[in-house]
């Protein structure tokens, strides 16, 4: 347990810079997490992690134990785009799930990483060592590693800034009039259907940048840019504007391809590498499966 009485040179800072500050080896997105959980409390209570700490306050800090997991690494072939001593880039396929939960404690990402990594990062708990960011399980794509824990608060740092690039092919409903658009409307949970995220009043920030790539008979092939990375975000945001996602069974109109789960590939990502401090950038193609749904539908002339 760490102990922090504020100064009054302090008061005033909201109290997840502050800890972020005078804490070795954590960061701002760390502590505002551990703030969540309700490790964190001023004068014995829960706080929010936009708190401005005043002087003479009394902040105490629960360091988390990690805990070893418990789980069965297996040879799932994984699609390793790039490893190093800190990060690896992983190509998910579809239809995996990231990591283990009820109902499928194996055959996930996490399963196949412990099988072809030396070392993953602990501080997503012991279900989730390495992963700093998901993807849905029927999202193909690329994702980030870390294979400790310096480097994993680094890499969410730079999602938190939001200087990591993240681009998504998608395939919608709708013939899309523009040639590129920006979606900025808060998500959060459907108060009508507590499964679904929606756009609500009272969501998180979301931003969703696209780009038309394509033009099909009542179908348009885009490019999803992400500032902010919320749950289902360019699902929901898409419908929001009045184009879903073709396959998507939670937010879009069924059985209206063949294809299982929503057409959504993270082909583009590239962040700061956290020990060199070199831009890097990795592309994967679009699978197979999605490449064959394109080439059944019929584009329209320019």
């Amino acid at each position: 347990m760490h102990e922090i009485t504020v100064s009054d040179m302090d008061s005033g800072q909201r109290i997840d810079r502050l800890l972020a500050e005078q804490l070795d080896d954590t960061s701002r997105s760390d502590m505002q997490g551990r703030i969540r959980d309700g490790l964190v409390k001023v004068n014995g209570g829960t706080i929010k992690p936009n708190y401005k700490v005043k002087k003479d306050d009394v902040v105490t800090v629960e360091v988390r134990e990690l805990v070893e997991a418990d789980i069965i690494p297996e040879d799932l072939g994984l699609e390793i785009i790039h490893e190093d001593a800190e990060v690896a880039v992983v190509n998910k396929p579809k239809g995996m799930v990231v990591h283990p939960a009820a109902g499928h404690p194996s055959g996930t990402l996490v399963n196949g990483l412990m099988h072809q990594l030396d070392n993953l990062s602990g501080i997503n708990g012991e279900l989730r060592p390495g992963i700093v960011h998901r993807i849905d399980k029927d999202t193909s794509g690329l994702l980030m590693v870390a294979k400790d824990d310096v480097t994993h608060r680094h890499l969410v740092e730079q999602l938190v800034e939001k200087s990591v690039t993240r681009k998504y092919t998608a395939l919608v409903h709708g013939t899309i009039p523009h040639d590129k658009g920006t979606i900025e409307a808060p998500i959060g949970r459907n108060p009508k259907e507590r499964q679904e995220m929606a756009v609500v009043d009272d969501g998180k920030e979301a931003v969703t940048h696209f780009n038309v790539l394509e033009r099909y008979k009542d179908f348009t092939l885009v490019e999803c840019i992400l500032d902010t990375g919320r749950t289902h975000q360019i699902r929901v945001h898409m419908k929001y504007i009045g184009y879903p996602l073709a396959g998507d069974p939670k937010y879009g109109p069924r059985k209206t391809l063949e294809t299982e789960g929503q057409m959504l590939h993270a082909g583009t990502l590239g962040f700061i590498h956290p020990k060199t401090g070199e831009y890097l950038e990795f592309t994967a193609p679009l699978p197979d499966q999605f490449e064959d749904v394109l080439e059944t539908l019929t584009p329209l002339s320019d």
